[in-house]
């Protein structure tokens, strides 16, 4: 997740309306700017967040470059299940690359942890259409509902915006 800009992610952070106790969680495999103004921003309004780190050899530098507010883990895509504490994030962000395929089961066990009209938000690179359309039929396919394509924000990046509807899926 190179070349993100500041400005850009911060207009993104706008559709985060303020709400008491929100949690937000987001998987990445690489140190980014998103961390740190995801971690910023939680810490200004009190909110949850949990990074959930794909690459385990990044966890030591990126817990000790971010306060402690951040709850920093390694988490393997690949386990059984995501579920940690039921339905517990209002936002997820992806900036993470995930294997083609793991894609559907990834999907499938994030449904479980966003809470009913939670926001899923994933980062695409720019101009890989293939990739763009085979995550929008999986976010259907998956229960995901309003799902729209951010291409002008950010230079290097389209970024998918979708949501979990109540009563819609597991």
């Amino acid at each position: 997740m190179k070349n993100l800009e500041k400005d850009k992610l911060e207009t993104l952070l706008s559709i985060i309306k303020e709400n008491p106790a929100l949690d937000i969680a987001h998987f990445t495999d690489q140190d980014n700017l998103l961390i740190e103004l995801l971690n910023d921003y939680c810490i200004q309004k009190d909110y949850g967040y949990k990074l959930n780190l794909l690459d385990n050899s990044i966890k030591e530098d990126i817990s000790q470059k971010y306060d402690i507010h951040t709850k920093v883990d390694f988490f393997h895509l690949q386990r059984k299940s995501y579920l940690i504490q039921a339905k517990q994030y209002d936002f997820v962000f992806v900036t993470a690359t995930v294997d083609s395929d793991i894609e559907s089961d990834f999907l499938k066990r994030l449904h479980q942890v966003i809470r009913n009209a939670g926001n899923l938000i994933i980062f695409i690179k720019k101009e890989d259409y293939t990739l763009r359309y085979r995550w929008i039929e999986l976010l259907e396919e998956h229960n995901y509902v309003a799902t729209n394509t951010i291409d002008n924000l950010c230079n290097d990046y389209d970024i998918l915006i979708t949501k979990k509807m109540h009563g819609w899926g597991k």
